[in-house]
């Protein structure tokens, strides 16, 4: 790594275990913090996250003040299972349906913006396994504990279930084969971050208002450059939170998110002025499946786009204008 970027990593990397919850709320003051999950058929895991978030961080301590969950259009009682929880669930494609509803991971944080209140907000899958609310307080600490701190990115290990066994690590298998090697080389300053797919992260809003958010996979990598572009390396930190686990997506899901991820990226070169493109990329993914013995092309659309930063929208009301829904 750059000596800089060393620097960096020794000085803005923390664990989990660093940060008491205690002292957290007692510190918070008049900060208000939400926690965010996007969810897409997700019933089987939803529920247990908000109910220990609500119980360990709302009822007993009052360190989070709303748990939303974004319904991404289930088809299985998500919806239901998080309001039985506890949490305050919007289905996405009623959040401001005069600005329509597009697919994907990015559109449901975005749109997460409009109807939470938090002067922090905090992302957190809702697939997550062995779920510890600790996730949470890891990444809403370095947030309170410093002003300069504006993004916190969680890193972990990553089972990964062959079948047989889980192996301690190799899970984020999109961002060692593709990401980080695309980082080191295009945005060597962001070299020390462990997990730059990582689903699991917390901003302050007024920083997260003036961001674009790119849809589908794209999401998590675009922004962490855009982040960097708008606050520097030292405004960013990462949390080890440990161990992750979560459902392991098979190899022809992985490629497809693999081409988004590639596309935000490209977009994010062309955007900050560290490359031209002289061709649009084609957005067209072709495999390839056995059928009666001999190989059949499947083509899929892995293209991107984005939503505008919310603070540049009429629709996007001031936090202040807003009541809490926990």
């Amino acid at each position: 790594m750059r000596t800089d970027v060393e620097a960096w990593f020794a000085r803005r990397t923390s664990r989990m275990a660093d940060w008491d919850r205690a002292a957290l709320a007692r510190a918070k003051g008049s900060t208000s913090v939400s926690v965010v999950l996007p969810a897409r058929n997700e019933e089987r895991t939803v529920g247990d996250i908000v109910r220990r978030l609500r119980r360990e961080l709302v009822d007993e301590l009052p360190l989070v003040d709303e748990v939303v969950v974004i319904d991404s259009g289930s088809e299985d009682r998500t919806g239901d299972e998080a309001r039985a929880a506890g949490a305050t669930v919007h289905r996405q494609c009623d959040v401001r349906p005069e600005l329509g509803d597009r697919p994907g991971k990015g559109e449901a944080l975005w749109k997460s913006l409009f109807v939470t209140t938090g002067d922090v907000v905090v992302f957190l899958d809702a697939d997550l396994r062995d779920f510890n609310p600790g996730f949470a307080v890891g990444l809403i600490g370095p947030l309170l504990a410093d002003p300069r701190t504006h993004f916190v990115k969680a890193i972990y290990d990553r089972p990964l279930t062959d079948g047989r066994t889980v192996l301690p690590a190799g899970g984020g298998r999109v961002t060692e084969i593709l990401a980080r090697p695309l980082i080191n080389v295009h945005f060597p300053e962001l070299a020390g971050v462990v997990q730059p797919l990582a689903g699991e992260y917390a901003g302050r809003r007024a920083l997260l208002e003036r961001l674009p958010f790119v849809s589908g996979y794209g999401v998590e990598i675009a922004m962490l450059v855009d982040v960097l572009h708008d606050v520097g390396l030292d405004g960013l930190a990462q949390v080890d939170l440990g161990r992750r686990v979560h459902r392991n997506s098979p190899d022809d899901a992985l490629c497809r998110m693999a081409g988004q991820v590639y596309l935000a990226l490209l977009s994010r070169l062309e955007l900050h002025g560290r490359a031209l493109p002289t061709v649009d990329p084609s957005t067209d993914l072709t495999q390839f499946a056995r059928d009666r013995g001999a190989f059949v092309p499947l083509v899929s659309c892995v293209g991107v786009d984005e939503r505008p930063p919310a603070a540049t929208l009429q629709q996007y009301r001031p936090r202040s204008d807003r009541v809490p829904s926990a």
